[in-house]
Parts: structure tokens; C-alpha cells; sequence
């Protein structure tokens, strides 16, 4: 007994592999704790909500004379603050986001002993940073973001 299939069988054949082929991984990639689909931000809605503040603040950071300055450097990322203000007046945070992995998110105080902030580079993996400043001067309130490949 021969089975004969002809071509339009055959085809139909086909596309219902590669259709199970295709709906196999999408199953596995939803199941699969392993692929992990965050969102970019836990409280998106919250964030929304202070857009306008984050506006008024890089304006008064790109109304500065001195802009600050993000940079690698061979101890980690140097943060340079405008050498025209007093940088014992400087208070704020620096807030580093790694896009690729939420674990490596971390948040640290600006504490000054002169106007740069060093953040080592032990406190680092290599690769794409998203580095927000937020700082406040004489009650006025700046903001800072930039995005740093950091090669260790």
C-alpha cells in the first residue's frame, strides 16, 4: 500500500509544522520564567505624572554656565559637577538603570568632597547605562540624564 500525496497536500502539510514549529516556541518564551518580560519601569503612571517637573529641572540644568558632565574613567564613571557652585550646597541622587538586567539597578546619594563624584568601577558590569542625576543647588532642582557604554 503506497500513500501518494500531491502538491497541495504537501503544502498543507508544511505550513501546519511550521505553525506548530512557531506556536511551540511562543508557548515556551510565555512559560519560561527564564525570558522574563518586565516593564521598563514598575510605576509607569506615577512617573508620567512628574514629567513636568523633570522639564523644568533639565532646563535649569541646560540653563547652567558650566554644565555637569558624565564620563568613563579608569577607576568607573566620573560625575563632574559645574566648578562655579559650592559643592557642599549639592544634594541629590544618581540613579544607574542597566536596560539589559533590572538586578543591576542601583541608587546612590551624591556625597561630595570636591565638585566630582566618582562611582567605581566594582560596582559595574561593561555594557549600556542609563544615568539620571538628580540634584538640587540653593533650593533650585536640576536634572541630568545621559546614556554611557562603560567598558571595563
Amino acid at each position: 500500500m503506497r500513500v501518494k500525496i500531491n502538491w497541495g497536500t504537501a503544502i498543507v502539510i508544511a505550513f501546519a509544522l511550521f505553525m506548530s514549529f512557531i506556536l511551540f516556541f511562543v508557548f515556551r518564551v510565555q512559560s519560561d520564567s527564564k525570558y522574563d518580560n518586565e516593564l521598563v519601569t514598575e510605576e509607569y503612571y506615577k512617573k508620567e505624572a512628574l514629567v513636568q517637573n523633570d522639564i523644568n529641572s533639565e532646563k535649569n540644568a541646560n540653563a547652567l554656565n558650566q554644565k555637569l558632565s558624565i564620563a568613563n574613567a579608569v577607576e568607573g564613571i566620573t560625575i563632574q559637577f559645574p566648578k562655579d557652585l559650592e559643592f557642599k550646597n549639592i544634594k541629590g541622587t544618581v540613579s544607574l538603570y542597566r536596560p539589559s538586567n533590572k538586578k543591576l539597578d542601583f541608587t546612590i546619594p551624591i556625597v561630595l568632597s570636591n565638585s566630582d563624584l566618582l562611582i567605581p568601577k566594582k560596582n559595574l558590569v561593561g555594557g549600556l547605562w542609563d544615568i539620571t542625576v538628580e540634584w538640587t543647588y540653593d533650593g533650585q532642582s536640576y536634572l541630568n540624564k545621559e546614556e554611557l557604554y562603560f567598558q571595563q
